[in-house]
């Protein structure tokens, strides 16, 4: 019993020391102005000021009064801009979110619920 805890207390400490060795990777973060509402998942957040993070290979979007936080997983963007975007679609008095780009980093297709609402109105059936 006493070689599996003294084992178990060796492995513990091998594997703190490994990761305080490993360099931490800092959250980045902006602040961006949204000068109408728009929707995220069906729903609707006001204009306003939202934080735009990136934490590895994650994209997140929080309004300033931290009540509503959307985190989507990035991929790599087709572009190299260093810049911060975040992409709507119009719809009706409101806008979709459709993208956010983070430097190197993009989440897309965001607002699934909404797109899938406009694929289905009657403006874009054939015939209509």
């Amino acid at each position: 019993m006493r070689s599996k805890f003294s084992i178990f207390v060796l492995a513990s400490t091998a594997l703190a020391a490994t990761l305080a060795t490993l360099p931490a990777v800092a959250e980045t973060s902006t602040t961006l102005n949204v000068p109408f509402s728009f929707t995220i998942g069906g729903k609707i957040l006001p204009a306003g000021e939202y934080s735009v993070a990136r934490d590895r290979n994650f994209v997140r979007l929080q309004c300033k009064d931290g009540s509503q936080r959307f985190t989507w997983i990035a991929a790599p963007s087709a572009t190299e801009e260093k810049k911060v975007i975040l992409k709507f679609d119009p719809q009706g008095q409101t806008h979709a979110l459709q993208s956010v780009q983070y430097g190197p980093l993009v989440a897309t297709t965001l607002d699934k619920k909404s797109r899938k609402a406009e694929e289905m109105s009657p403006q874009s059936m054939p015939g209509q």
